[in-house]
């Protein structure tokens, strides 16, 4: 399933129409939350024009986290097998809570299983990390306050599973508060990162074949290189 091919955004609520950006998307929103879920649907569009082995999923919005929130959940691909996933969050407050730069937040995780000696390398949380943030250089670079972590995760059986073999698994969640003074590109550019590090960890091409890679906005620009070694 392509990208493009999702319904609309999912926020908490109710859903979003991607191209009703300019309209109210909930009440007491304010016009700055339906230019964010216009920036999200843009960014999500643009890894759909060049990529058919991510994949958005509905997922329903946090509503706790914050007054207003919109979320995405993506499906890599490789060879036609489910290789990783993800979520992103993002979550608006116009008051701004201690901690945030702006009235904006995201939030991320993605998760994919990874040979057991990736897994065990002491640098898999450097070089996890620095997925994010080189492409959030590229993509997003008015980033602040990144904050996160990387798990390393072996899942073995027991019982009735423990003939199964164990399986190892990288996951990173992170947040970070997008610049208000561009909020659209930062966060239409934080879709293009998120996507960048979903490649990143299911081992799909940083850039696939016959594609131009994507810079700021989603427009042409130099791609983002993948650091480390890959997997199976």
């Amino acid at each position: 399933m392509r990208l493009a091919d999702t319904p609309g955004l999912t926020r908490a609520g109710g859903t979003v129409d991607p191209d009703a950006a300019g309209e109210e998307p909930a009440a007491g929103a304010g016009p700055a939350f339906a230019v964010a879920v216009g920036a999200l649907a843009e960014g999500r569009d643009a890894v759909a024009a060049v990529r058919d082995d991510l994949a958005f999923e509905e997922w329903p919005a946090p509503k706790r986290l914050a007054p207003h929130a919109v979320a995405l959940a993506a499906t890599a691909y490789r060879d036609g097998i489910e290789a990783g996933t993800a979520r992103l969050m993002l979550l608006h407050d116009p008051a701004g809570p201690e901690g945030w730069t702006g009235s904006f937040r995201v939030v991320i995780q993605v998760h994919a299983e990874v040979e057991e000696e990736m897994a065990s390398d002491p640098l898999l949380g450097e070089v996890g990390w620095s997925w994010l943030t080189d492409a959030l250089d590229l993509h997003a670079p008015g980033y602040q306050a990144p904050s996160g972590t990387v798990t390393r995760v072996i899942t073995e059986g027991y019982g009735s599973k423990e003939e199964e073999p164990p399986s190892t698994a990288f996951e990173l969640r992170a947040s970070w508060c997008p610049a208000d003074d561009e909020i659209f590109d930062e966060i239409s550019g934080a879709v293009l990162a998120w996507s960048d590090v979903l490649a990143a960890a299911a081992g799909l091409p940083a850039q696939p074949p016959g594609t131009v890679a994507l810079g700021r906005r989603g427009q042409p620009g130099r791609g983002a290189g993948h650091r480390g070694g890959r997997r199976r």
